[in-house]
């Protein structure tokens, strides 16, 4: 009896196993999603860096819009021609023409320039800083230095000058975006690299006093406005604004009677020191 108990218990077992089987079978065939193979493929020839530059929140998610369509190779700023050209080649497409875009520092004010009220002892981080009455300098709006930016950036894009202001090599940024979100107080933006000028200030105040805290920061007087192209340039709230819909017609006229150089021609190729002069060619910048 015991016997015929136990055959019986793993016979019925052994057809609920088989019902339960055949309907997980039934359900993943009839529900499955397909993925296309060319998908593990492209993600082998990414860079794998999912810094999310590319506006997808990674190499996979990036892939699987080439496939679809819905990306092109060239929006990847990571890859190099030749990389995105591979990529093209294997999913038979178009590479196409890559919008480079780059990181900014809208702040020129170092600890050579700018007021500091206050020596800050602790955290070395500009997010900890902040949180202690804005940090130590005068122009509460500005740059702290500590680094936050450098150390978010996997791409070694970003390194401090002697002033203590982050730099950015144009060249190695890939626009990802990290640095934005790592400045407390955000000064970093991500701009097309065709956009050449910029106001490397974000000052609350006006005239003599914005300068007595900095002696680089927008002070109002409306001169780039007045020199640049019409249109082009307008002071909101006390700060040169710039509208970059208009940006074919930019130039760096509107920095030459600039006096403090808190509006800057930037060039993409050279950053360099806040001592050499600005030229269309080659501008002054510290961002």
């Amino acid at each position: 009896m015991e016997l015929d108990a136990i055959i019986r218990s793993i016979l019925i077992l052994s057809g609920v196993c088989l019902i339960f089987g055949a309907l997980i079978a039934l359900v993943h065939g009839r529900f499955r999603v397909f993925e296309d193979p060319r998908i593990d493929a492209t993600v082998e020839l990414l860079p794998g860096t999912n810094c999310g530059a590319c506006g997808t929140p990674g190499c996979r998610a990036f892939a699987e819009a080439l496939v679809e369509g819905e990306h092109q190779p060239a929006d990847c700023t990571v890859m190099g021609p030749e990389e995105r050209e591979d990529v093209a080649e294997m999913l038979g497409v178009a590479a196409g023409e890559a919008n480079e875009r780059v990181a900014r520092l809208l702040c020129a004010g170092g600890n050579d320039v700018a007021v500091q009220n206050a020596e800050y002892r602790g955290f070395e981080t500009c997010k900890a800083a902040a949180t202690v009455a804005g940090g130590g300098k005068g122009c509460t709006w500005g740059c702290l230095g500590l680094a936050d930016c450098e150390a978010s950036c996997d791409f070694d894009a970003i390194t401090m000058n002697a002033a203590r202001l982050p730099r950015v090599d144009p060249v190695l940024c890939t626009a990802c975006g990290d640095c934005v979100d790592a400045c407390p107080k955000e000064l970093f933006v991500i701009m097309p690299a065709e956009q050449h000028l910029i106001v490397q200030c974000r000052s609350e105040l006006e005239g003599d006093e914005a300068e007595g805290l900095c002696e680089v920061a927008c002070n109002t007087c409306g001169k780039c406005a007045l020199d640049a192209e019409e249109g082009l340039i307008d002071m909101v709230n006390g700060l040169a604004v710039i509208d970059y819909t208009k940006n074919e017609i930019a130039s760096s006229a509107a920095t030459k009677r600039c006096p403090t150089g808190a509006i800057a021609w930037v060039d993409n190729v050279q950053l360099l020191d806040r001592t050499e002069p600005a030229t269309e060619d080659t501008a002054q910048t510290t961002g």
